[in-house]
């Protein structure tokens, strides 16, 4: 094989991780900015702290600089400024996965980054103009990244030998993971030191200087790359041949009828409810039931994220190792590691309910079934390519738009179940998510399949007329 150190696919991976690593910085920096931009007094109503748990004793830091401005923007409103962004994501998944197959990754992703950064950088403006301003811009924001990850499977299906597929594929979606790790303590020290307006500047301009270098560096198929090697070009080429399809139309009445994509479906609905549901609510509970505060600690509520991101990497490398060296199937290989990366994070999270006041148990707890998660990117999260390499943004598309839902839903669901803080309630949420996950794992371990499946290679409509 040809080696992977300074290899084009290696450099295109290496570009993604840095894209998806500011994508994720570009989401995540609102929920740690909006803190200091509401007023102290409406920040939120004030809720029943738990009493079953002591307090710990911490001394609140004033933030230093209040040179920012300050908005009266109450619980409700802030629920809609952070929720804003799933309705623009959810709209662009499968049009992105659609145009992708017709113009190209590169565009795509490169102008959904771009418009992502330039809509980040617009933020401080609208939200003086008004909270209708920020929301619509936080929706442009979601437009923009919703084509993103449909953008990139489409171009690893040119571009990933399939064999290396769990490597490289996992090497550029880690990059959101530890977007989210470096973000969120690094967004807290922006506004603690400088000003809220900086944490969107300074990731907004670093998302229009990717741009660039992307703009620069990277092509759509090892075809047109401007300084690929013969040998490489020749490698991933001859790896691809019987697997992509050169039909001009998309089979879409054979991928809806799909079981193995249904079964992905499933498994990323699943897999995301548990996501969401914890980044969004788990500073809630630290504070409101173990009466520990997590936002002061941004170490630690990256912590999880941290041990996900390094899950993927490690994960990646062992299920091509797997596959090549060890002679297991494409779909033994995913199905193992989608029941680590959905069964594990059930039962940890289960038992983060059961612990009682032990903070630092609940942290282990968390980061253990947030880490776990990581084994699913080369689980159900990359099957798409294994099933319909030509089809893969479309199938991306397809799977992300039900996967969005759980982000919009679950954290609502989770606010309705827990009125009064106990640890009852909040038990009842883990066991909703964990059941979910189970299910999902279930479903893909029965009906995912690893072959690349007739409608998606090129004689399928020949064969079948």
């Amino acid at each position: 094989s040809v080696p992977a150190c300074c290899s084009a696919r290696y450099n295109l991976a290496l570009l993604a991780f840095f894209g998806f690593f500011l994508l994720y910085a570009l989401r995540v920096n609102l929920s740690v900015a909006l803190v200091d931009m509401v007023e102290p007094n409406t920040s939120l109503a004030k809720n029943v702290t738990s009493n079953v748990c002591p307090e710990h004793s911490s001394t609140i830091n004033v933030p230093r600089n209040t040179t920012g401005e300050k908005y009266s923007w109450d619980a409700d409103t802030q629920g809609w400024i952070l929720g804003s962004f799933f309705y623009g994501y959810i709209i662009t998944q499968i049009p992105g996965g659609y145009l992708a197959s017709k113009i190209g990754g590169k565009l795509l992703l490169g102008f959904g980054i771009f418009g992502t950064s330039v809509f980040t950088l617009l933020t401080p403006l609208a939200a003086n103009l008004g909270v209708g301003y920020l929301i619509a811009v936080r929706a442009l924001e979601g437009l923009g990244e919703g084509v993103t990850f449909p953008a990139m499977h489409s171009m690893w299906s040119s571009w990933a030998p399939p064999l290396e597929r769990s490597k490289l594929l996992s090497i550029s979606y880690a990059g959101a993971q530890l977007g989210t790790v470096v973000s969120l303590p690094l967004s807290g020290l922006i506004c603690y030191y400088m000003n809220w307006i900086y944490v969107f500047y300074i990731f907004g301009a670093l998302g229009v200087l990717w741009w660039f270098f992307w703009m620069w560096l990277v092509s759509d198929t090892p075809e047109a790359h401007r300084s690929i090697s013969h040998a490489e070009r020749e490698y991933i080429l001859s790896s691809l041949k019987d697997q992509l399809s050169t039909q001009k139309t998309v089979p879409w009445r054979p991928i809806l009828e799909s079981l193995p994509l249904w079964a992905i479906v499933v498994a990323h609905f699943s897999y995301n409810w548990t996501f969401y549901t914890l980044l969004t609510l788990l500073p809630t509970y630290m504070k409101e039931i173990l009466r520990f505060d997590a936002q002061e600690n941004g170490f630690l509520s990256a912590l999880p994220y941290f041990g996900c991101w390094l899950c993927i990497i490690l994960s990646g490398q062992i299920a091509d190792y797997l596959r090549q060296n060890r002679n297991l199937s494409t779909v033994c290989v995913r199905k193992c590691f989608t029941l680590i990366g959905m069964i594990g994070p059930a039962v940890f999270l289960v038992a983060a309910g059961f612990i009682g006041c032990n903070y630092a148990l609940a942290v282990a707890f968390v980061t253990i079934s947030t880490t776990l998660g990581g084994f699913c990117t080369s689980g159900y999260s990359i099957n798409h390519l294994d099933i319909a390499p030509s089809y893969a943004g479309i199938l991306l598309g397809i799977t992300n738009t039900f996967a969005t839902i759980p982000g919009m839903v679950g954290p609502v669901i989770a606010k309705n179940l827990t009125h009064n803080n106990t640890v009852g309630e909040w038990q009842t949420v883990f066991y909703i998510a964990a059941s979910i996950n189970l299910f999902g794992a279930i479903f893909f371990a029965l009906f995912a399949s690893g072959e690349v499946q007739d409608w998606a290679v090129s004689g399928y409509h020949l064969r079948r007329n």
